[in-house]
């Protein structure tokens, strides 16, 4: 028998109906019955395109108002004592302020192992304890079954649960040790949903695919000993990485089923085959999750056929969950996106890739010959992808062929560049600057919109740009700040702003994924060599600076940020687009410092979230990775001052690599972590300029001067003074004016009192 089955489904809506309802529900204008019945609506209707494509059984637990991982906090009774809960609010008011603070600094928030989501960091202390402690997972099994659907319930595994988490208390202690208070609750969980109607329990093991301790990989048996006795039928899951020295422990794990990433392993696929129990479900993820390219159902089945003929029953399903995709090609049949029929018959979203599983499982199930017309129709569209000349730019492969040796370094080292560049700009210790954007207002939205869809001309969306520009310097210059940004009013989004202004790009109307909480973005299609034809930013940042005699930083994406936050072309590898990507900014770097631009930034916050989950396959990231940065970095003198920024990423063990970047300063997030990220940066002793971020901008929290004055007293204690910069976490697009205003008037008042203390003890 051939089963159909995915890990999850995206929750934000094929509109992004969840986005709007949640900012309109913070906003005071949705209240929380309101808010509740739009999360139904969104699992009914995802269930219902999951049920409708034939798939054996519809996922929940997948759907989450913020976060899943803060879903499981929650679920697992152990909120960080430090908010203070009674346990008399509102379950769902508690999950909105774990995620952004308000009254209380929010949750650490970091990356979703190599993806683009970010997840809300447990906090565990020594005597953290665990009870079942909501019944929202339960109510919606039963709104599944109420209407009519087999549920396979996902669920964060113990072991990885714990792995994401970070020690908190002052104390040392290992937080494996909490597992034995742990697995009694999961075991709760289990007989629970057993007893409520799910078929089969998910759980999600992602860490099986890292490089994990001895005692991490020696508690899994003990774990799942303890899981299988609560009588639910499991399906472990990985994703993400091949198994490798962990295979044969995940297969002889006591579970009744098994999920592997087919799509990134395809190695593995025969050996696990061979060792997972006859008695066991193979679950073999053959469609790519993470993309969304077509799949080529040849090369599929030839993965399949060889399973098909061992196996008396065969799982098939996306590689991981397809929170990582859109949800649906119908929604780019207007006029405004930029995937045309050509292109559009390349890709496949969410519920497409619903409709490909469909096919596989057909083929298997009644022979190629009963799906002849599909697979003829997938083959063309394949063909014809290879085949066109929109792929391939000649002149693209013969600059990256003339490269020189020197072409990633900059004429000087660091300590000659920073003399000059002091020289230049004249800034004082300590200077103060922000990442980048400003808050993007309601009516900076709408006049963008009505541009892009050619309702005022570009004349009036100039002038109405230019005066939000003049609004943002003429802030900065009233708040004090010593290096001014230009606002990036102008653009929607760091990746999708360039990518639409570099060929080789193609975007979507309605292609929206979740970072976190309400923040969607629309990662950028990659689907051919990649160059730049014109300046993109060059006349907005002349403008800006024509308005003010203080440095204005000239602000760019990186290359690898640019190629992570993409949906990248999957028919050459990674390293090669990434350099045609660093070719592109070198230009526009160059055309920035002939304009008069002296310091410009180069945004690199996924360098981190590129590193293969593997340390086998560090080395070779790391070295083009950090190479494509010094392409895009280095067409320019030495009193040029060249910024990075990077956020919500662990730097702690490639700071070698960080530091190759040979970046003038580097801006990072770290005061959700207390400063606890900087520690590295000064073990290291990072030679160049860092700017650790002083406050969260992910929270509408406005902290007082004080608490930005003790941040930067544990900066100083690993970093010299004459080396720090002050500035937030993150850029402020997300921000209103009022809170920026006021955060920003107290990180200045910070700065400029710890540099009267630096003074005095001189």
């Amino acid at each position: 028998m051939i089963h159909t089955h995915i890990l999850g489904f995206p929750r934000i809506g094929a509109q992004r109906e969840l986005k709007f309802a949640l900012e309109a529900h913070w906003r005071g204008e949705l209240d929380r019955p309101a808010l509740e019945a739009i999360g139904r609506d969104l699992r009914a209707r995802h269930w219902a395109l999951q049920r409708d494509a034939g798939l054996d059984c519809v996922s929940v637990g997948d759907f989450a108002f913020y976060d899943h991982v803060a879903g499981h906090i929650q679920l697992l009774g152990c909120e960080p004592p430090r908010f203070g809960f009674s346990g008399r609010e509102d379950e769902l008011e508690r999950h909105f302020t774990l995620a952004r603070g308000v009254g209380h600094p929010a949750l650490e928030m970091t990356k979703w192992f190599d993806t683009n989501y970010h997840y809300l960091v447990p906090e565990f202390l020594p005597e953290t304890r665990f009870r079942l402690a909501s019944g929202r997972l339960f109510a919606e099994v039963a709104e599944a079954r109420a209407l009519g659907h087999r549920v396979k319930v996902t669920l964060l595994g113990p072991l990885s649960f714990l792995w994401l988490g970070k020690e908190r208390g002052g104390q040392p202690f290992d937080r494996l040790a909490l597992l034995e208070h742990l697995l009694p609750v999961y075991g709760q969980i289990l007989q629970r949903l057993k007893a409520e109607g799910a078929e089969w329990v998910q759980v999600d093991e992602p860490i099986l695919g890292l490089d994990l301790p001895g005692p991490w990989r020696a508690a899994f048996e003990a774990a799942y000993i303890a899981l299988a006795s609560a009588g639910a039928r499991l399906m472990l899951a990985t994703y993400f990485s091949p198994l490798a020295d962990q295979l044969q422990l995940a297969c002889r794990l006591p579970v009744d089923g098994l999920h592997i990433d087919a799509v990134r392993a395809p190695d593995e696929v025969l050996r696990v085959a061979d060792w997972l129990p006859a008695h066991k479900q193979l679950s073999v993820g053959i469609i790519d999750g993470r993309n969304i390219w077509r799949c080529d159902p040849d090369r599929a089945l030839a993965t399949l056929k060889p399973l098909r003929e061992r196996r008396d029953t065969l799982w098939l399903a996306p590689s991981c969950s397809l929170l990582h995709v859109p949800v649906s090609l119908a929604g780019e049949a207007g006029a405004h996106s930029g995937i045309d029929s050509e292109l559009s018959h390349w890709l496949a979203f969410a519920t497409e890739k619903l409709d490909e599983l469909a096919l596989l499982k057909r083929a298997l199930t009644d022979g190629e010959d009963s799906v002849r017309n599909e697979l003829a129709i997938a083959r063309q569209h394949l063909a014809d992808r290879r085949a066109s000349p929109r792929v391939s730019n000649p002149a693209v492969a013969a600059r990256l062929r003339s490269l020189g040796p020197d072409a990633d370094r900059r004429a000087a080292p660091f300590p000659q560049r920073q003399a000059r560049q002091r020289a230049r700009f004249g800034l004082p210790p300590l200077p103060t600057t922000t990442i980048g954007s400003f808050p993007q207002t309601r009516e900076i939205r709408a006049t963008r919109a009505a541009h892009k869809r050619g309702e005022i001309g570009g004349g009036a969306y100039q002038a109405a740009m230019e005066a939000e520009i003049t609004l943002a310097v003429r802030k900065q210059e009233a708040l004090g700040l010593d290096v001014l940004v230009h606002g990036e009013a102008e653009r929607n989004d760091m990746v999708e702003y360039f990518g639409e202004r570099l060929d080789g790009y193609a975007f979507s109307a309605n292609g929206w994924v979740q970072s976190y909480g309400s923040r969607c973005v629309k990662p950028p299609i990659i689907f051919g060599d990649v160059s730049r034809p014109r300046p993109m930013t060059v006349a907005w940042t002349c403008f800006a600076q024509s308005l003010t005699p203080r440095p204005m930083k000239g602000m760019l994406t990186g290359p690898v940020t640019l190629l992570q936050w993409s949906f990248v072309r999957d028919d050459q590898p990674r390293a090669d687009t990434a350099l045609q990507i660093a070719l592109a900014i070198r230009d526009e770097v160059a055309d920035l410092e002939q304009a008069g631009i002296g310091i410009i930034q180069i945004d690199e916050p996924a360098i981190r979230e590129g590193l293969p989950l593997r340390r086998a396959g560090w080395r070779d990231y790391l070295a083009w990775a950090s190479r494509a940065f010094r392409i895009a970095a280095s067409a320019v003198g030495d009193d040029t001052q060249i910024h990075t920024h990077m956020c919500y990423s662990e730097f702690n063990d490639i700071l070698p690599e960080i530091a190759a970047m040979d970046a003038d300063v580097i801006t990072i997030e770290t005061s959700r972590s207390g400063m606890e990220l900087l520690g590295a940066f000064g073990e290291f002793r990072y030679p160049n300029e860092i700017g650790p971020g002083v406050y969260d901008i992910h929270s509408p929290r406005v902290p007082d001067t004080g608490e930005m004055v003790a941040l930067l007293h544990k900066a100083r204690r690993v970093i010299p003074a004459i080396n720090l910069w002050v500035n937030p976490d993150c850029g402020l697009k997300t921000r209103g004016w009022p809170e920026t205003e006021a955060a920003l008037r107290n990180m200045v008042a910070a700065a400029q009192e710890v540099r009267r203390q630096v003074a005095a003890e001189a």
